[in-house]
């Protein structure tokens, strides 16, 4: 990418978006195009269409999306599954018609099968059935995969998809109702040290093994395949290492700084046993992830210490 191309971020409030609008801001990209939800609403496909028409970004990174945890996936299964669809075809369409250089399309780690085979590599995709509480956004996300490649096959667009792993830093969401598990630990955790309470309840057994990536590591890696990486197959982007829920609540705790106990509460769903990403391909490509869990751990709650808009 030239530093004066004009590079659009859709979705640049969000905790990826913000960090790939940090990412190329600290690599000297100088003609970045932003639009909040209110200036520009991404499920309206004119208001899309008229956007790209007027601006003609040379490059996209289409971090827009709909997310959330185990309860928002599974009782807004509607909403995830229009509202995403709607957002990567608008934008994705609207990138062919003007002819953008390239476009990265970032999705999720939960488009692979519940049973995959572990860890989980680029062509486990479309062989099993997906886990069941979050099959909309993954069924969308994996729609938005296969539009890349088809408009590659029949335009011969410059489409990249990258699949990120389980994501935290800052500006993540730290809803209690509607947040991924590990900045619902760092707010629970902090909530109960505050309250002095001697036992904090956590969902699910605590068995189940999830990999972690800080949101600067994952905005480096997506410079970096802009950059290098012009293939029709997707690229997994993680850190190749998990740990289970109880390893991961036992580091938040000890850095949160909470002295109580942790019970267990094994009435409430575990979701998927493992999810951990083969990043061989991702590896070979040259790069590897820099931020390792507990010093991310710290950053991130640091970054909720002293942000308090973002505890919503």
């Amino acid at each position: 990418m030239e530093k004066n191309a004009k590079i659009y971020v859709a979705g640049h409030r969000g905790m990826v978006g913000s960090a790939i609008l940090r990412g190329l801001e600290k690599n000297g990209y100088s003609n970045i195009i932003t639009r909040t939800s209110t200036e520009l609403n991404l499920i309206n496909q004119q208001a899309v269409f008229d956007f790209f028409e007027e601006e003609k970004p040379d490059y996209v990174f289409l971090a827009a999306a709909k997310v959330g945890g185990i309860v928002a996936n599974n009782t807004y299964r509607a909403d995830f599954l229009y509202e995403n669809l709607a957002i990567q075809n608008n934008i994705i369409h609207a990138s062919y018609l003007q002819q953008v250089k390239k476009l990265m399309f970032l999705g999720s780690s939960c488009i692979y099968p519940k049973l995959a085979p572990q860890p989980l590599r680029e062509s486990y995709l479309l062989t099993g059935s997906l886990e069941p509480t979050n099959e909309p956004y993954a069924i969308a996300k994996i729609a938005g995969i296969k539009m890349c490649e088809a408009y590659r096959d029949q335009y011969g667009c410059n489409f990249i998809s990258v699949m990120p792993t389980n994501l935290y830093g800052p500006n993540d969401n730290y809803s209690l109702e509607n947040s991924h598990v590990l900045p619902a630990m760092i707010r629970k955790f902090h909530e109960a040290k505050q309250k002095n309470l001697t036992q904090m309840t956590l969902w699910g057994t605590g068995s189940p093994m999830r990999e972690f990536l800080h949101a600067d590591d994952l905005a480096e890696a997506c410079l970096y395949l802009m950059e290098s990486y012009n293939e029709k197959e997707l690229v997994n982007v993680g850190t190749g290492e998990d740990v289970t829920i109880k390893e991961l609540a036992t580091n938040v705790k000890d850095i949160v700084g909470f002295e109580g106990q942790i019970h267990w509460d094994t009435s409430r769903p575990d979701g998927t046993p493992r999810k951990l990403m083969d990043v061989s391909k991702l590896h070979g490509l040259g790069w590897k992830h820099k931020i390792e869990l507990n010093e991310g751990i710290r950053l991130a709650y640091q970054d909720f210490l002293t942000n308090p808009s973002i505890r919503k």
